[in-house]
């Protein structure tokens, strides 16, 4: 590293000082943070913790993704676990293992990047680590929040007749990804343009949504699509134990390219790091068309049984196998 470890930190925790969450009473500069997350009478609230790795060569290049898009995707990854409890994110830990030649440069801008993320949601980076890597960045995001006690919502209540929904549009991340794959064939010493795919350099956390969801007890089970919709669809069934079937045609396409086109169905079906939410609720229950100005769609519902089911508008109906991502997968 350009910069000594003892400089890194005092950098970071200078950019970390414009965000104070009062929760947090002691942040960067002892051995532990100290978090008070239940406040006054009336307001016991349970705790929820996540971790989240970003890894270079395997959820960002650097010759693709800005400083300032590694940022914001680590802290995005935290805060869209937050976001499909319906919690209310509070702190931040951050542990950068960062190669000898890496600029200081580089760290500022990923760090003013990650930071501005925090101070949109009211997060306080509140500590973490650093250490010297041989082979690449590997950034390693901790996010807690909090949630009235008992009740966040979980992946393990959804029940036979509830009805399915998802948040935006999928399959614009894997999409993009796939894009840049082939232009970098094409012109292999050309970044791509963010703008042009902002949904994967930018994603946004549904923090609002989710919490929306969980006041308002319109969710009955949730998980964010950060693995696929087949995946993570799966991922939720398992945990409630039951099974679903959705409907290829509902499902909302991303729209990506100039001129604008719908990704192909399968970026959708098995595509991640879209970040949208992907819920159930009880057939009774209303659910607007939009959310906290986000649009949400009906795409199926939940049945008995394990198999998830996937209709085509010709009727026809195959099980769908869960392919989106999966670290260990050959």
């Amino acid at each position: 590293m350009v910069i000594a470890e003892k400089a890194l930190i005092a950098q970071i925790r200078r950019l970390a000082r414009s965000t104070k969450n009062p929760a947090v009473v002691t942040g960067i500069g002892d051995d532990c943070a100290i978090l008070r997350l239940t406040r006054g009478r009336g307001e016991e609230k349970d705790t929820l913790i996540t971790t989240d790795f970003s890894l270079e060569g395997i959820h960002f290049r650097r010759e693709w993704h800005s400083p300032e898009s590694v940022g914001h995707r680590c802290l995005a990854r935290g805060l869209s676990d937050i976001a499909a409890m319906g919690g209310d994110p509070v702190a931040a830990f951050l542990s950068l293992a960062l190669p000898r030649d890496l600029t200081r440069s580089w760290v500022d801008r990923f760090a003013r990047s990650l930071i501005n993320l925090a101070e949109r949601y009211g997060v306080t980076l509140a500590g973490g680590d650093t250490a010297e890597s041989p082979n690449g960045i590997l950034a390693d995001i901790v996010v807690v929040g909090t949630a009235p006690k008992g009740k966040a919502v979980l992946r393990s209540r959804a029940r036979p007749g509830d009805l399915i929904y998802v948040s935006g549009e999928l399959g614009g991340s894997a999409a993009a990804v796939w894009n840049m794959q082939k232009g970098m064939r094409k012109k292999p010493n050309r970044r791509p343009n963010a703008r042009d795919y902002t949904r994967h350099f930018f994603p946004e956390p549904r923090i609002e949504l989710g919490h929306i969801l969980r006041k308002k007890v319109l969710a009955s089970a949730m998980i964010d699509s950060s693995d696929g919709l087949s995946t993570d669809l799966a991922h939720l069934c398992e945990e409630s134990g039951v099974g679903a079937e959705i409907e290829s045609n509902l499902i909302p396409r991303a729209r990506i390219g100039k001129p604008a086109q719908d990704v192909d169905l399968q970026f959708a079906l098995h595509g991640g790091e879209d970040y949208e939410l992907l819920f159930t609720a009880q057939r009774a229950k209303r659910i607007p068309s939009r959310i906290a100005g986000i649009p949400i769609t009906r795409i199926g519902r939940i049945t008995r049984g394990t198999k998830i089911l996937l209709t085509r508008p010709d009727g026809s109906r195959n099980e769908l196998q869960p392919r989106g991502w999966d670290h260990f997968r050959k």
